[in-house]
């Protein structure tokens, strides 16, 4: 049984790609077998069924891709190549990434469910412009001349690469996240293990090839499939990796940071959780807002980390806002990623839509009220994991509806009174990565960016993100900014040198 779609015509590199057999490791340059001889099956959400066989990298997979990365980043032509080149291999990058975008847009949508034109004219577009953006930034990495209260002293400092850096990226952006890591990472210098999620592995694979195509010398790209044990956990914990950066669950990021101390005290960023807070205001475009906070919830089928999962309304607004988005919610079209006009795909697994339905099951069985949604979708779409817009009304900010990052389809809806109310309540969680605001009143929106504790502020707006513009969290959302010349900082040190004059 294939997880490839009978009724959709893919491209013809997207099936050789497919049916080369069982993906391998890319270790040192070269295409191989997990040492082990283990693989894995990556599956078509849309479906239920089989894509690939993939490697399952384990701790002796990552000891060779880390000697591998070791050895590029001292001895190979890597370590001799200036920035600029560094940023010409990056371009050439980005421009294959283009040059296949039918291809990857396919891979992707097969393996994340995604709309396809989601794929195509977003994801893949975006990653190339990642790789494009820190071309230009590889031959700009400067240090500077620091003024002392020491005579006859001349102090600079140099920005140099962290060394050899772990990538571990999750399944919802796959080619995305990548992007977001590698480009950065290897303006600078260093060299990369990346491990994709294992429910989403192809698009990093593919591009593990493009990058061989563009030029990118053996070892300073290794990827390794597998799942968090034991391919992540190796790692983490391992003593010849120099930095960690792992976008995922909270969870999942406290392991890492125990791991890296644990093992040789490894820098690390993480870009985690969210359960971020948009609020409607009554003197908002209403038209506006309401489809604005439909979209910040359900794009990606609330299958993103900054997704606007607990609405405020300000109260004399609420019943007409509330109104409107059962009725967006009830023209949404959910179904695979190849079909016409679908705004909403699959869940990524089984696994994960009854996680999610666990949330949905116990927010009916207390205060919350449903407004729209909550039950898996059946007939032609029973094979695949979907759940169509789920609305949740409640004045209860304690439930775990609230309080937790479900990762799906699911909105929770609260109206609020006054200023000091709404800030104590959009606050009033633990994670701090995203927050939206809606009004026609720029003084408001000011104050609420100010007020609300949220590493990216979106205005009338949301969801919107570029290579230049720092992204990451607060509080439990975790720490670091990637894009934009912030992410340089993640993946540099620097050393200060002093001259006697």
């Amino acid at each position: 049984m294939t997880g490839i779609p009978t009724d959709v015509e893919l491209t013809k590199a997207t099936h050789t790609f497919l049916d080369q057999g069982p993906k391998r490791l890319l270790i040192g340059g070269e295409w191989v077998e997990a040492s082990q001889g283990g693989t894995f099956e990556t599956f078509n959400p849309a479906n239920g069924r089989p894509l690939a066989q993939i490697a399952l990298a384990t701790a002796a997979d990552v000891d060779a891709a880390a000697a591998a990365a070791r050895q590029a980043l001292t001895e190979g032509p890597w370590s001799k190549m200036s920035g600029a080149d560094r940023g010409e291999l990056l371009w050439k990058l980005g421009e294959l990434i283009l040059v296949h975008a039918d291809e990857l847009a396919e891979l992707e949508t097969l393996d994340n469910g995604k709309p396809l034109r989601v794929s195509r004219r977003g994801d893949v577009p975006f990653a190339a412009k990642h790789f494009k953006y820190y071309a230009g930034w590889a031959s700009k990495l400067e240090g500077a001349s620091i003024p002392v209260s020491i005579p006859d002293k001349f102090v600079y400092t140099l920005r140099e690469p962290m060394g050899v850096v772990g990538l571990i990226i999750p399944w919802n952006f796959p080619l995305l996240m990548a992007a977001w890591k590698l480009a950065p990472a290897l303006a600078v210098g260093n060299t990369t293990l990346l491990k994709p999620a294992e429910e989403t592995p192809l698009t990093a694979l593919r591009l593990g090839e493009l990058a061989i195509e563009a030029g990118m010398p053996p070892g300073v790209i290794n990827i390794l499939t597998g799942p968090g044990t034991p391919t992540g956990a190796a790692i983490s914990g391992h003593m010849q990796i120099d930095k960690v950066s792992f976008t995922g669950s909270t969870e999942v990021g406290r392991v890492i940071m125990q791991a890296a101390a644990e093992s040789n005290l490894k820098k690390i960023s993480l870009e985690l959780g969210g359960k971020s807070p948009n609020v409607i205001f009554a003197d908002a475009d209403l038209e506006s807002a309401i489809k604005g906070a439909h979209w910040a919830c359900f794009s990606s089928t609330g299958q993103e980390c900054t997704a606007g999962t607990r609405l405020f309304v300000e109260r004399s607004v609420y019943d007409q806002v509330v109104e409107g988005l059962v009725e967006v919610a009830g023209s949404v079209r959910v179904g695979p990623g190849f079909a016409d006009k679908v705004h909403l795909g699959p869940i990524i697994s089984e696994r994960q839509l009854e996680r999610i339905m666990g949330y949905v099951d116990e927010a009916r069985q207390g205060p919350a009220e449903l407004l729209a949604g909550g039950e898996r979708l059946g007939g032609e779409l029973a094979e695949g994991s979907f759940l169509g817009p789920t609305i949740f009304a409640h004045d209860d900010d304690s439930l775990a509806l609230v309080q937790e990052e479900i990762f799906g389809p699911v909105l929770a809806v609260a109206p609020f009174d006054d200023w000091d109310e709404l800030v104590a309540r959009a606050n009033s969680t633990r994670y701090g990565l995203a927050a939206g605001v809606w009004t026609t009143h720029l003084s408001k929106a000011h104050r609420f960016a100010a007020a609300v504790k949220a590493g990216t502020v979106w205005v009338n707006s949301y969801g919107l993100y570029d290579a230049a513009a720092p992204y990451g969290g607060y509080k439990q959302s975790g720490f670091g900014r990637e894009m934009g010349k912030d992410a340089l900082d993640l993946y540099s040190q620097l050393k200060t040198v002093w001259i006697g004059l």
